[in-house]
């Protein structure tokens, strides 16, 4: 299928939720308002959480003792009992209601879960995730009638697992091509099409799918898995995560009762992006995980190997490494909280901070375990089962590097999530002035932009001349005697914020409409601004640990190196917003693609198998055996 560029935008833009009824720490930060009142003081924990408490210690012990993440990744599937084990405990249910069977954990219990399981094994975090943050309870529990809930979610929290089908082989982050339909007939739509990349679609018993309705748009609808014309044609094989089923689903003729159908025709693709407004904070659950296991390691590691007469740790060339590990992985943690307690209070629009959390949270992570298998040296490129099998501690680096690897990718590659922060983060700017850079705008339409956009700037411009960053004595809550000084840090936000908002001003007022081009310049705008969100997030956190007697001096400590260490990113980030090679780089890429330099790829060979860079994915009959995995139930 072939769509338009701006069909393709409009189809994305059309699927967003427009209307910001609530306040976004974010949102504001992007303006350049530091409104730290939105997210500061935090409120005392709910006693209700000692149920989530028990719950995790059970979750504990179950994963100490009946989950092999080797075992998984060598034989690349998650064994039957372990999936039994999990529905016994409840852990398919972990954020379903009670009233519907589930445990009705909050988010930040959940998060924790997540956390606790991926470093278990990061395939069973990302089965119980994709079931539950993004499979069929999340979209029902938001968008789903009762008669739906009733129907499916005590089975979702029983453990009928769950897979969200969106993805095509010929569709990623363009959903304007979407090509499986679901063509309404009598009380039914018949589904024809192929998806790519099915999470949980193997093994699954009730599945999501996004399917385009003939001149409706696309829509959402739950279907039953071993529906006649289901078949799951091929079990995908990855560098990491080798353990989730993650395959190729066929429908072909498949009928699918109305009463199955999510919401409206057409609402299907902003059901989607609603869902995962939440459901994206169990990557950076899995990310906060990981780095926690990486700073264990890596303490442990550098204080025991020695070299040159002291242990590695002492060497600085290793200790900054430490460093970075331990003050970031502070940091993702404080995110994960952070973004955890405003989901579960329901009182802000985390769009933007469920979006920068997965971004930042899965790039961190990615570097965090790099740079622990560098302090392995050899040892860290060497498998755990090579290490165990010549009598050294089985620990497996290696892995955790190529499971965290597509975390930059699911759910939105680290690309496509500054775009959509970007565009979030223009968003009040286009609102108003957005008739002013759009071709196809009326003069009635820019006319009004004009009136529209003088009156915002007017009142916004002003404010971003002088602020509370400027003030020596502002945000004192965060300096605390004998403690590193965290009003600093927030003073250094406050400023950076601003300055991140004039910037951005410049460059709409520079390059207009062709601002969205300018993808390399959008995208240290959106790094600059998970910087400082991340920055924000470590010093509440440190502080709220403080308040409550809970590691306040350490968590100081660390919120206070990683600000260090942020702030120099950050300044790195602003001189390339407008120092760069941007434009060396689009005239070299336009060289490449014409073939002016494949001499440079000459005295090679290549080890690549002759086939279609994607495959043909023709509607019809399936062509290939069922590979569907059934799960034996439990003794």
């Amino acid at each position: 299928m072939t769509v338009s560029e701006r069909e393709a935008r409009r189809v994305a833009e059309a699927a967003r939720e427009r209307d910001r009824h609530r306040p976004s720490f974010a949102g504001e930060l992007f303006l350049g308002r530091l409104r730290l009142d939105l997210i500061h003081p935090r409120p005392a924990p709910d006693l209700a959480g000692a149920e989530g408490d028990q719950f995790l210690d059970r979750l504990r012990e179950f994963c100490a003792t009946r989950i092999d993440g080797r075992l998984i990744d060598r034989e690349a599937r998650v064994p039957d009992d372990v999936i039994n084990g999990l529905r016994e405990l409840g852990a398919f249910g972990m954020n379903i209601a009670p009233r519907y069977g589930g445990l009705g954990l909050g988010h930040v219990h959940y998060n924790r879960a997540l956390a606790l399981i991926g470093t278990a094994s990061p395939a069973v975090g990302a089965l119980l995730s994709a079931h539950q943050s993004i499979g069929v309870p999340r979209p029902l529990t938001l968008f789903g009638t009762d008669s739906q809930k009733e129907t499916f979610l005590p089975r979702c929290a029983r453990g009928a697992i769950s897979a969200f089908l969106l993805t095509e082989p010929d569709v990623g982050s363009d959903p304007a091509r979407l090509a499986t339909t679901a063509v309404p007939d009598g009380d039914d739509y018949v589904l024809d099409g192929v998806k790519l990349w099915t999470t949980n679609g193997v093994i699954a018993e009730l599945l999501v799918v996004m399917a385009d309705v003939p001149g409706r748009g696309i829509t959402a609808f739950v279907v039953e898995a071993d529906s006649p014309g289901i078949t799951v044609e091929h079990r995908n094989a990855f560098m990491g995560l080798r353990g989730i089923e993650n395959g190729v689903t066929r429908f072909h003729g498949v009928r699918v009762p109305a009463a199955h159908r999510v919401g409206a025709e057409g609402a299907g693709l902003r059901i989607a992006l609603t869902t995962l407004n939440t459901g994206r904070l169990a990557l950076p659950a899995l990310c906060a995980g990981a780095g926690k296991w990486c700073l264990k390691t890596a303490r442990e590691w550098s204080g025991a190997r020695v070299q040159w007469g002291k242990p590695i740790a002492e060497h600085e060339a290793v200790g900054g490494k430490i460093s970075y590990i331990a003050a970031t992985t502070f940091a993702l943690e404080a995110i994960l909280e952070l973004t955890g307690e405003l989901a579960d209070e329901d009182r802000h629009d985390i769009r933007i901070e469920a979006a920068l959390a997965k971004l930042y949270a899965s790039e961190a992570a990615w570097r965090i375990a790099d740079e622990l298998v560098q302090i392995r040296g050899g040892r860290g490129f060497e498998t755990a089962d090579s290490l165990a099998a010549r009598g050294e501690r089985a620990i497996p680096a290696e892995q955790v590097l190529r499971d965290l690897r597509i975390n930059r990718v699911f759910e939105g590659s680290s690309e496509i999530m500054r775009l959509l922060i970007a565009r979030e983060a223009v968003d009040a700017h286009l609102k108003v002035a957005g008739g002013l850079i759009d071709p196809d705008a009326s003069l009635t339409r820019k006319r009004k932009a004009i009136v529209a956009a003088g009156a915002f700037y007017a009142r916004w411009l002003p404010s971003l001349a002088i602020g509370r960053g400027h003030l020596p004595l502002a945000y004192g809550d965060f300096h605390v005697s004998r403690l590193p000084d965290l009003s600093a840090h927030l003073r250094y936000v406050e400023r950076a914020a601003r300055r991140l908002a004039r910037a951005t001003f410049y460059a709409m007022s520079r390059w207009q409409g062709r601002l969205e081009n300018k993808q390399a310049f959008l995208g240290r705008v959106v790094d600059i601004g998970a910087e400082l969100f991340a920055m924000t997030a470590a010093c509440v956190h440190a502080e709220q640990l403080r308040a409550r007697d809970d590691h306040g001096r350490p968590a100081y400590r660390l919120a206070d190196v990683f600000c260090r260490q942020a702030r120099l990113r950050v300044d790195e980030l602003f001189h390339r917003l407008w120092h760069n090679t941007d434009d060396a780089d689009g005239a070299l890429v336009t060289e490449v693609l014409d073939g002016a330099h494949t001499w440079l790829e000459e005295g090679i060979t290549d080890p690549s198998s002759p086939g279609p860079w994607i495959a043909e994915t023709e509607p019809g009959p399936a062509r290939r055996k069922d590979v569907r995995r059934l799960i034996r139930p439990g003794d």
